[in-house]
């Protein structure tokens, strides 16, 4: 990335945390200050929303509204479902939350808090512990991931194509299918992490690996796991100390976080590269399948998409991770451990995934709230 100010530099070199000018910091907060009337995003996140999207301006302002008030009702709705919810989306087309429900009784208190509803065969429930049995089961390479989607009430093995006709993968699916309702689909590729080796430039390097940093936290900030192990050093993009690692997992996790020290401060900002304008964080609340997000990472820099599911087992060479969230934004090697955010809202820290930014792909993230709750660490927000 090109630095346009010395004011920038710092805060664009490490994503989310550097030095802030206050003069910068306040013009940030009154250019991103919320209103009554309209959702908190700025011009540039509406655009990159129009260019990976394909909405219109108005679209893109209405969609974010709508999947504010989606992200609000989900909690309520899935209460009124009570033992026969089986999962939730935002439905794009409708502008509404779906909840899927097992029986009509159930189906009339959740259209009662203003949600749409779909009935299906099976609950969440039970879905959740199909899914758990798979877990289980060791998966050859052609298994790209594993997930509970609620909109076909089963539990989606994606098989990468130019395998499917394997042995092993075959075997597999067998299995699966033993242990409940599953729904094959096949995926382009198989998934790998987006570190990469040190090259000349931004943001965060420990030993020869390149990645992305999340979300500034009370004392620090998180990442993604598999870019270094607890006590690791970490330099900042001017090769000067940030701090180390203070706790990493993976595989079966993908997250870590490190302390800031040595000058280096924490701001609650996600980079937007230049191609939009610097985003405020102000909560961590999940968006639900279907709302559109966007990542910020250090090779890729800004890039759209919607979520496509969550609770994912990703079957990784270095073994599985489990509890991610699947998007359709695209990503690169050096974009591990980048910031997924909806809205204002974090979502998550960019793992893997297949494909890239001239191509398309897939991409996975390890949900923010998890990294938070295990550290017992704070994020910092606007």
């Amino acid at each position: 990335m090109r630095h346009t100010t010395i004011v920038r530099t710092g805060l664009s070199a490490l994503l989310i945390i550097g030095t802030w000018a206050t003069a910068g910091l306040t013009q940030a907060s009154a250019a991103d200050a919320p209103s009554s009337a309209a959702p908190q995003a700025s011009a540039g996140l509406i655009t990159a929303m129009q260019r990976d999207l394909g909405l219109t301006e108005d679209q893109a302002v209405a969609r974010i509204t709508a999947e504010k008030a989606a992200t609000a009702l989900e909690g309520k709705a899935r209460s009124a479902a009570g033992a026969a919810y089986g999962g939730s989306w935002f439905d794009a087309d409708s502008g509404k939350l779906t909840v899927a429900v097992t029986d009509q009784a159930s189906a009339r208190a959740v259209r009662a808090t203003g949600a749409r509803t779909s009935l299906v065969r099976h609950t969440a429930r039970q879905l959740d512990a199909v899914k758990s049995t798979l877990d289980t089961l060791s998966a050859p390479s052609g298994v790209s991931s594993w997930h509970v989607d609620p909109r076909t009430s089963s539990v989606v093995v994606n098989v990468v194509a130019s395998k499917q006709r394997d042995n092993d993968v075959r075997v597999f699916v067998a299995k699966a299918r033993e242990a409940g309702p599953v729904t094959v689909k096949q995926t382009a590729g198989a998934p790998q992490t987006f570190a990469a080796g040190t090259v000349g430039g931004d943001p965060y390097y420990t030993g020869n690996v390149r990645c992305s940093i999340g979300f500034s936290v009370h004392g620090g900030f998180v990442t993604a796991g598999h870019c270094g192990q607890a006590g690791g050093a970490v330099r900042g993009w001017d090769g000067s100390a940030i701090g180390n690692f203070q706790g990493s997992s993976f595989p079966e996790n993908d997250y870590a976080w490190v302390n800031v020290g040595s000058g280096w401060w924490t701001v609650p900002v996600v980079l937007g590269w230049g191609t939009v304008s610097d985003q405020l964080v102000r909560g961590s609340n999940e968006a639900p399948i279907g709302a559109s997000i966007c990542r910020s990472g250090s090779t890729t820099h800004w890039h759209c998409g919607n979520v496509l599911a969550k609770n994912e087992t990703v079957n990784y060479s270095q073994g599985a991770v489990r509890q991610m969230t699947k998007t359709s934004v695209c990503a690169e090697p050096g974009d591990s451990g980048g910031s997924f955010i909806s809205g204002d809202q974090a979502q998550g820290v960019t793992s893997g995934g297949w494909g890239n930014c001239s191509s398309g792909g897939e991409t996975w993230h390890q949900p923010v709230n998890e990294i938070l709750n295990r550290y017992g660490l704070t994020l910092h927000t606007a």
